[in-house]
């Protein structure tokens, strides 16, 4: 059985240049103790300063946490694995210490020192807030289901009054600047300050676009880079948004299979049985919550749980205390405004959002109908939508220019980041990837998946260079 997906993974050419920046000589690093919560065996943590805008190298400047796991055989040392465990919000600080400890194959560990880091706007990072209240947290970033076109006029109220909270929050300086390239340029930074020629990247979930965006920028940086379970070419947008609920979709029939085949559940004997009890409770609890869980919140953490797996018995197991109106396993209540707020800091900057009310109605009425699980959720209208105006340059446009040097791998039935934004992405990026697709469910294969074929050629590729010689599509394993 797969194992249990991190955290970070769970809850993406008109600019194929860097903006110059400037010509200050590069930081040094001096490495020591990790900040509380990180500390783990031989991590190392040090910061870094970068330009808060790229564009202005002698103005404001802004921290940026970083790690290093350091290689313990010098002989095979090669270089350094940038690393980025997804989000946009969440940090990679401890990202090297789990890789690690969860898998990474001892080649790959002797062949880099592997580097993490917190983006900027996240955790220990000079850190963006939106002043999120504890209710707005609880509630989370799907938007509410809309069953009808004033449920998005509803939702535009609350989706108006989250960006103007960011908008005028102590940390709206950053707002145009808390963006994808921004910290790809931050990248840039850490290879020159780690003294390396060019850096290997091993991105996952959000982080497969910002590996592309970073190799578009710097195409003759990049070593190696591995991009698993993979964004579209335009990130973490509106069309990545409503993705989601075909993801959802295309993994839900594992779960029915397996619930199906586990009667004592409850939840039915067959997939169609199954798959009618998630539009049951999803009515009734919209109707009226069952031990505090609404509707929307059924919808997300069966969302969730799909990521992984290891998570399908405890989805049946929460589908099952709800149908009994028992207490639902509840995670540790954290306070969760930085991952929340720099998450919308980076989507509502990195693409211009439709701001007309009336598109959303539109495209929710499509959703609902063609994806009817979570399309009137994913197609629903959010804060990017009022959106302040003050981007300071158009996305990255990924494309094909530079060497062969990328390594895509993706499950095809991830929840998350679907199959079909996986192939746009290795379509934009055309003669410089090989994609893998395992014939497997989930969100993340490396190193994670028991798939051999997919994390064989991962693992091969971070230590010898050698690519497939074409896209290599991997059979289920035996067992899962």
């Amino acid at each position: 059985m797969r194992r249990t997906l991190p955290v970070a993974l769970a809850a993406t050419a008109l600019l194929a240049t860097a903006v110059p920046a400037g010509s200050a000589a590069a930081q040094t690093l001096t490495w020591g103790a990790c900040p509380e919560g990180v500390a783990a065996p031989r991590l190392e943590c040090s910061t870094l300063e970068v330009p808060l805008d790229h564009r202005r190298p002698g103005g404001e400047r802004i921290e940026i946490a970083i790690s290093r796991l350091a290689s313990e055989n010098p002989a095979k040392r090669r270089g350094v694995l940038l690393t980025n465990p997804g989000g946009p919000g969440g940090g990679g600080l401890d990202y090297p210490a789990l890789l690690a400890a969860t898998g990474l194959p001892k080649d790959v560990l002797d062949s880099y020192d592997v580097i993490g880091f917190d983006p900027r706007g996240v955790g220990h990072s000079t850190p963006v807030t939106c002043e999120l209240t504890a209710e707005q947290q609880a509630r989370g970033a799907f938007a509410a289901y809309a069953h009808t076109p004033a449920d998005v006029t509803r939702e535009a109220g609350y989706a108006r009054s989250i960006a103007t909270q960011c908008a005028t929050s102590p940390t709206a300086r950053m707002l145009p600047h808390t963006t994808t390239a921004n910290t790809a340029r931050d990248m840039e930074r850490i290879r020159k300050a780690l003294g390396e020629r060019k850096i290997s990247f091993l991105g996952a979930s959000y982080g497969t676009y910002l590996g592309a965006v970073y190799a578009t920028m710097f195409p003759d940086r990049g070593d190696r880079i591995v991009l698993d379970s993979n964004l579209g070419p335009g990130g973490y947008d509106v069309t990545a948004m409503r993705l989601f609920a075909r993801g959802l979709e295309d993994r839900f029939p594992d779960f029915a299979a397996y619930a199906a085949a586990h009667p004592d559940y409850g939840l039915g004997t067959t997939p169609e049985q199954v798959t009618a009890k998630y539009f049951d409770l999803a009515k009734r609890l919209d109707a009226a919550p069952v031990q505090g869980v609404t509707g929307l919140a059924f919808r997300g953490l069966t969302f969730e749980y799909l990521y992984s797996d290891a998570a399908l018995p405890a989805l049946a197991k929460t589908w099952q205390a709800i149908e009994a109106n028992q207490p639902v396993p509840q995670l540790p209540v954290t306070d969760r405004d930085n991952a929340m707020s720099a998450r919308l800091y980076v989507i509502c900057g990195d693409s211009r959002w439709p701001d007309s009310v009336r598109d959303y109605r539109r495209a929710v009425a499509v959703d609902r109908v063609k994806y009817p699980m979570l399309g009137a959720v994913t197609a629903n209208i959010g804060p990017c939508a009022f959106w302040p105006d003050q981007r300071t340059e158009p996305p990255v446009r990924v494309g094909d220019r530079g060497p062969s040097n990328v390594l895509m791998l993706q499950n095809e039935r991830d929840p998350g980041t679907p199959l079909a934004g996986a192939q746009e992405m290795r379509r934009a990026l055309g003669k410089r990837a090989t994609l893998v697709t395992a014939d497997e469910g989930g969100h993340g294969i490396y190193p994670w998946s028991d798939n051999r074929c997919a994390t064989d050629a991962a693992t091969k590729f971070l230590t010898t260079g050698q690519l497939p010689a074409q896209d290599l599509a991997c059979a289920a394993q035996p067992g899962q």
